[in-house]
């Protein structure tokens, strides 16, 4: 059964389909027929879009190093250490000696807020995104 409709995660081209879910897991997809952009079809990453949030090696909290091990931290204390590592290394060597990643996973719109924290912030143009399609 058909549960939530959504955007596949993959790419930019965001393509629609249903999710399917049982007992509060997410057990497969539906393309959108009406979708305007995948018009009922999807490539083999959406057939597998439902597969990653519930896989039992996925990340659920930030890790941080401690004493040679990964331990869970909060978000706060996750971020705060990112920025301030991230601050030092921009003082220390400058800001090209900074770069980002971004994420095929994620949508445009929070890629596009990844740029502009890349060259407003850490004053850097140094940044790809990975999507490929």
């Amino acid at each position: 059964m058909a549960n939530g409709v959504t955007i596949c995660p993959y790419c930019g081209c965001g393509c629609g389909f249903h999710l399917q879910s049982e007992n509060n897991e997410l057990t497969g997809i539906i393309p959108n027929s009406n979708h305007p952009v995948s018009r009922g079809s999807l490539c083999i990453k959406g057939w597998k879009a439902y597969e990653f949030p519930n896989h039992p090696d996925r990340l659920d909290s930030p890790l941080i190093r401690k004493n040679g091990r990964l331990e869970k931290a909060t978000w706060e204390e996750a971020l705060s250490l990112v920025a301030t590592k991230l601050m030092k290394i921009k003082d220390n060597y400058g800001s090209n000696s900074l770069g980002i990643c971004s994420s095929a996973k994620t949508f445009n719109e929070e890629n596009y807020l990844l740029q502009k924290f890349a060259r407003s912030v850490l004053l850097t143009n140094n940044i790809d995104h990975c999507a490929r399609l």
